[in-house]
């Protein structure tokens, strides 16, 4: 069994003295509906005034073993039992590869990592399907989660149990996708970069969510306000205070990411593309230097005549440079490809430091408009240690060939037809 922290804080008030000794010890143990899975252990310590409170997790990696899929996407019903190790896909393109990648991803995220609809991921449009996957674990247990979709109403079990909310199910089995959409993280809006910030912390801290939830509520309140013939001022003073604390929280996750991110990205930067490193991330925030608060307030008159909220965390952005020079405007094709590569095996490393044991990762068409040189970098990468299971497509049925004849450990090729997925080798 694996033990990492997950969160500490620590929140000291003004203290008369230290010579106070405990005043009281609070320890609560509970199981987040995955028993076998996840401890939850909370600590709360007095020192006369002082407090410290910290939050552990225990966990164990999750392998997932079996999958079965019916009416998602262009699978109608299958059953896939996948090796513990690397899972290569192969087949034509339009024939199901990604989708099973993205039934995986799903049982993880309970959502697409394309479709932002329910309704375009049903294999009939009618928005009803159902995912089930059974997950080992290094104590040898078993757990099965399945996702259930009917009649616009998800549910997501363990064990045949209901989560009370969705939300408890994010970052119990982490993962992270691979695909060619993730250019987008480079070429399109902030929102992509946030979502990206958001997918990634909400995964490795669960306060994190809950201020993103909370946020976004508040936020939607604020914005529905503001559209009112009269705004209510003292209504919007009361909802700029609430919405203060969860703002800073967001803030500080992010702004401590980026911290810690560019050295993982510079580090596969130069492991995939054999390159110079000499790229930089800078976080922009309009909470740098001034709260949340006071932000909104200043602001109030102009957000008024704009019938929504200007500023914000929901306004937060990435900027990724080449030298001194914007990667977007700037940066090549290659660069750009091997920067977003780079970012998300930062965001493997990242995950798997914290949690104790490496996440699910998913690469999809990674070697598709890669030099063979970066191919060779990435297989050499993802074949080194502190790589767990891996689910990896590629149309190009001969490199796959390849890939399995370089991969010692269990791995298994399955090929893709029209939905369906046929075993050609494990081992």
């Amino acid at each position: 069994m694996k033990v990492s922290v997950f969160e500490t804080a620590v929140t000291m008030a003004s203290a008369s003295s230290l010579l106070v000794f405990l005043v009281s010890f609070v320890m609560s143990l509970s199981f987040l509906q995955a028993a076998n899975l996840r401890y939850f252990v909370q600590f709360q310590i007095f020192y006369g005034k002082k407090s410290i409170f910290a939050q552990f997790f225990i966990k164990r990696m999750p392998v997932l073993e079996k999958i079965i899929i019916k009416d998602f996407k262009n699978i109608a019903a299958q059953e896939v039992s996948l090796s513990r190790g690397v899972n290569c896909i192969t087949g034509d393109n339009g024939a199901g590869k990604t989708n099973l990648l993205d039934a995986v991803y799903y049982l993880s995220m309970t959502k697409s990592a394309f479709s932002q609809s329910d309704r375009y991921n049903s294999a009939n449009g009618c928005g009803e399907f159902s995912l089930s996957g059974l997950y080992l674990f290094e104590n040898g247990t078993e757990n099965r989660y399945s996702v259930n979709v009917r009649k616009g109403q998800k549910t997501v079990r363990v064990n045949g149990k209901n989560y009370e909310r969705l939300s408890e199910h994010i970052g119990v089995l982490p993962i992270v996708m691979v695909s060619p959409y993730d250019t987008s993280l480079v070429n399109e809006s902030g929102e992509e970069r946030r979502r990206f910030m958001n997918i990634l912390l909400s995964q490795l801290d669960r306060e994190y969510l809950r201020a993103m939830q909370n946020y976004n509520r508040l936020m939607m309140q604020r914005n529905s306000l503001l559209k009112s013939p009269s705004a209510d001022i003292p209504l919007l003073s009361v909802l700029d205070s609430k919405i203060a604390s969860p703002a800073a929280y967001i803030y500080g996750k992010r702004k401590d990411f980026s911290d810690r991110i560019l050295p993982q990205v510079r580090k596969f930067y130069a492991e995939v593309s054999g390159a110079d490193p000499d790229i930089g991330i800078v976080y922009r925030s309009d909470l740098e230097n001034t709260g949340m608060e006071e932000l909104l307030s200043a602001s109030r008159e102009k957000d008024i005549a704009a019938g929504y909220t200007l500023k914000g965390v929901h306004r937060d952005e990435l900027d990724f440079y080449v030298g001194d020079l914007p990667l977007r405007k700037c940066g090549s094709q290659g660069q750009q490809k091997s920067f977003t590569v780079a970012l998300k095996f930062a965001q493997y490393s990242m995950m798997r430091d914290v949690y104790g044991f490496p996440p699910l990762m998913l690469l999809d068409d990674l070697f598709d408009k890669l030099d063979p040189g970066r191919v060779t970098n990435l297989l050499r990468i993802v074949s080194g240690e502190g790589f767990g299971q891996i689910f990896l497509t590629d149309c190009n049925k001969s490199r796959v060939h390849d890939i399995m004849d370089s991969l010692s450990g269990n791995k298994a090729c399955y090929e893709a037809k029209a939905g369906t997925f046929t075993l050609l080798e494990k081992q």
